[in-house]
């Protein structure tokens, strides 16, 4: 294995990384960092497939359940937390296996980012974080739609930070952040891989999953939430099943209606998850196998 060699496992929702990420970790004797930006969440279990005790068998997993509910949690929070843990592993002789869909997360870890355009302006940044306030999330993110779909395409709704930036370089500079050059420093040596299901059967994966959330209780975990107060308005009420599922408690949407959102946004995301990681330097696919312990040994000897 290279020096600072680190495993990164990412895609989709429902491809496998957790089953994958744990078997390859089983082999390395080694540890698992999570980056996904819901499993940060204490509460937040059914819908966002956290990995249960059994799952992870006893290997240790990172970054999970560290914030509660009621809190926001940003790229830089992630960062902080994960680097710490990533050089702790490798000055150990390990090979932390980066584990998850959030792609700002897995970069954050992998690279140091500098922009193209490095220029800022505090007023236009104070009016769209106004209209964040007063108008919300969504109504920030059509705005950017309109202004520069390509990156709206790979950001998402609740990351309104970058959102706000993408709109602040665009108003600066004419330009649209999609039209200039991010330039990634690498901090370590490492292996990418992402399952590559062909589309049909990922989605068809993807709304059997949600399927076996509601059937394990959703809307259960989501009334818990709400009773301790948690609304659309906490940054973690915004994540795909939690926000359609929340709608539905509020009589918005009927039950069939609100599954067949759920099936959609998972979906659409996960189109979004896998145009994101196509852009990860060096990335490897690799095909689906019943057999994972096999799928696991093939990983590894690509390191």
């Amino acid at each position: 294995m290279k020096k600072n060699e680190i495993l990164v496992i990412c895609g989709p929702t429902a491809s496998g990384k957790t089953t994958l990420s744990v078997e390859c970790a089983k082999l390395l004797k080694t540890e698992i960092i999570s980056a996904d930006s819901l499993l940060v969440y204490k509460g937040l279990d059914i819908g966002t497939a956290k990995p249960s005790q059994a799952e992870m068998q006893g290997i240790k997993h990172h970054i999970i359940n560290v914030v509660e509910p009621d809190q926001t949690f940003s790229v830089s929070d992630y960062e902080n937390l994960a680097l710490p843990i990533v050089n702790n592993l490798l000055s150990d002789g390990k090979t932390p296996i980066i584990c998850g869909g959030t792609g700002f997360y897995v970069d954050s870890i992998l690279f140091k980012k500098t922009f193209g355009f490095k220029g800022g302006n505090q007023e236009i940044r104070n009016k769209y974080e106004d209209i964040l306030k007063n108008k919300g999330k969504d109504y920030l993110f059509d705005i950017l739609k309109e202004k520069d779909e390509a990156t709206s395409k790979i950001l998402h709704t609740n990351d309104s930070k970058r959102v706000i930036r993408a709109l602040e370089i665009y108003e600066i500079s004419g330009i649209k952040k999609s039209e200039q050059t991010d330039i990634k420093q690498s901090r370590f040596n490492y292996t990418a891989v992402m399952i590559d299901y062909d589309r049909e059967t990922l989605y068809s994966r993807i709304n059997n999953r949600v399927d076996a959330m509601l059937n394990n209780g959703l809307i259960n975990e989501v009334l818990e939430l709400k009773r301790k107060g948690i609304n659309l308005n906490n940054q973690s009420m915004q994540g795909i099943g939690y926000k359609e599922v929340y709608e539905f408690l509020e009589n918005k949407v009927n039950h069939s209606n609100m599954s067949d959102i759920i099936k959609k946004n998972s979906r659409h995301y996960a189109k979004r998850k896998i145009t994101y990681f196509k852009n990860l330097p060096n990335l490897i696919k690799i095909k689906p196998q019943n057999n994972i312990s096999k799928m696991a040994n093939e990983v590894i000897n690509l390191l």
